[in-house]
């Protein structure tokens, strides 16, 4: 089984490139959504170490977000707690798949938190930076100071470039990614 990790800045349409490649995906974004709304071991875990914030279940996007701006260890206990949840359903998902030929990896963290193998194919997505703010901002919950702290956790853009095989540049038109996805599996496969 080949391995796809899509890299690249938040808002860059990893999650739509990752779509594109028409393979199972895991989307770590996803998993954690569904962790909140359903898993009453996680809420019971976060409640424990955040009385003040984490209330109801299931978890609200905005006691997180309150959670996250009121302390700047915040995030990482919560990632501590989350991602080892996210690493299980990441092997089930891996498990169910192991017959198919690729999979593809969209775990904003990758690489951050080293679930990427040696010899897993990294792409990244890269976007225009005025093109990202802009989308980031049409989107419902968009919280500048989030996305400030998320950054900080997060390696530098130049560092996860270095380290992928294959950039797509993503203009936000699908012609332009499904053939950049086209010449990609061509050299893979």
């Amino acid at each position: 089984m080949i391995r796809i990790g899509i890299l690249g800045d938040i808002g860059s349409g990893k999650s739509y490139v990752a779509k594109s490649f028409g393979y199972p995906v895991f989307n770590a974004d996803e998993e954690v959504a569904k962790l909140y709304k359903k898993e009453k071991k996680i809420f019971n875990k976060l409640k424990k170490i955040f009385p003040n914030y984490i209330v109801s279940f299931p978890i609200n996007k905005k006691e997180i977000t309150s959670t996250i701006l009121a302390n700047k260890n915040n995030l990482q206990k919560i990632i501590r707690i989350v991602h080892f949840e996210v690493r299980k359903k990441l092997n089930i998902f891996l498990n169910k798949n192991k017959e198919k030929k690729i999979v593809i990896l969209d775990i904003p963290l990758l690489l951050e938190n080293k679930i990427n193998k040696k010899n897993d194919i990294l792409i990244f997505v890269h976007a225009n930076k005025t093109d990202i703010i802009k989308r980031l901002k049409r989107r419902i919950n968009f919280n500048l100071k989030l996305f400030r702290k998320f950054k900080k956790i997060q390696l530098s853009l130049d560092y996860k470039k270095r380290k992928s095989k294959f950039i797509i540049k993503n203009n936000f038109t699908r012609k332009s990614v499904k053939k950049d996805i086209k010449s990609i599996l061509r050299k893979i496969i």
